[in-house]
């Protein structure tokens, strides 16, 4: 009997499609930890190296400089979508097609023809831009050389050449953090941000500090964190001033004696929940103990994300939770 129907053609899509329109803005913590994008305005075509703790990073960059931390919007708007399709149920891939509107009215971005040519820029460096590191994504470690993306290309356009819609395959390291759930949500206000160091500031506050009470962190070392290629007296200064501009979404710096800069968040973070205190201070002289070397309050930070990513489930005793991870995560790396 013949079928009335057409036959499946494509049973398994090998791509995801962003259309989730109320996705809240995700960044992966790799990159929120360290730092991977370039802080610079002009091309920047600088090898950067980086290394702190058991982890180094190299970034190389193409012919088109390193990607900067304003090419990074295209990144935290894929994982988004991906992150909210998941929460959703959905099936999703490594490469999404998405409408390149979209993305730029979701990242703040002008919609202007500039605007599309910088954004197809974007993808040139993100794509070109080589890493090699060993930071762990979703329990793995990776040793080789990967780029952010590993490729894109406009699948439409209108008669004049405008991108209307992208198919972008991310690399595995990031699909990875996606799978993971190595991820926290940010402010919307992030992509309000002018200055590269204020977005670059507020991820490592992010990061760091979540809903902590405060986040207290050693001047040299931020500088270290950031990025940052700029002379520690020219660091300190522009620090200085972000702070007495106060533009930072959810957090507010201030600057302690004996050279901290100190973070605390300006109200309750959108995104977090209830259900875990601040752990007690000898649970942390503990931890540093276990994990000598590392930034106690960074892991702590990871740890609570990893939490809420969980689903939140109830804990009776957090500092043995807390405490029983950190062994894990030092025999991981």
């Amino acid at each position: 009997m013949t079928s009335a129907l057409l036959p499946d053609r494509h049973p398994q899509r090998d791509f995801f499609l962003c259309d989730i329109f109320d996705a809240s803005p995700k960044d992966d913590l790799g990159t929120m930890e360290h730092p991977v994008f370039s802080l610079s305005t002009r091309p920047d075509l600088r090898i950067l190296s980086y290394r702190h703790n058991d982890v180094a990073i190299t970034v190389t960059p193409s012919v088109r400089g390193l990607a900067t931390i304003h090419d990074k919007d295209i990144l935290i708007y894929c994982i988004s979508q991906l992150m909210a399709a998941v929460n959703a149920g959905r099936t999703i891939s490594r490469t999404l097609h998405l409408r390149a509107h979209d993305l730029m009215v979701s990242t703040n971005r002008e919609t202007s023809g500039d605007g599309y040519n910088r954004l197809c820029q974007a993808f040139e460096r993100l794509a070109g831009t080589r890493i090699t590191t060993n930071i762990v994504t979703g329990g793995i470690e990776t040793t080789r050389g990967f780029g952010l993306i590993e490729s894109w290309e406009i699948a439409r356009k209108t008669r004049g050449g405008r991108m209307i819609s992208v198919a972008v395959t991310l690399s595995d390291w990031l699909y990875r953090a996606v799978l993971s759930k190595s991820v926290l949500t940010i402010s919307r206000d992030y992509f309000r941000l002018r200055k590269p160091l204020e977005r670059r500031i507020y991820e490592l506050a992010r990061k760091h500090c979540g809903r902590q009470a405060h986040w207290g962190v050693r001047l040299e070392l931020l500088h270290l964190k950031s990025g940052s290629g700029s002379p520690s007296r020219v660091f300190r200064k522009m620090i200085r001033d972000m702070i007495a501009a106060d533009n930072l979404p959810d957090y507010r710096l201030e600057e302690m004696p004996g050279d901290i800069i100190r973070v605390t968040p300006r109200r309750p973070v959108a995104g977090f929940g209830t259900g875990l205190g601040p752990l007690a201070s000898e649970t942390l002289e503990a931890a540093r103990a276990a994990a000598p070397g590392w930034d106690i309050y960074a892991l702590e930070a990871e740890w609570r994300a990893m939490w809420e990513a969980s689903g939140r489930k109830t804990l009776r005793a957090p500092d043995k939770a807390f405490l029983g991870w950190i062994t894990k995560r030092m025999e991981r790396g």
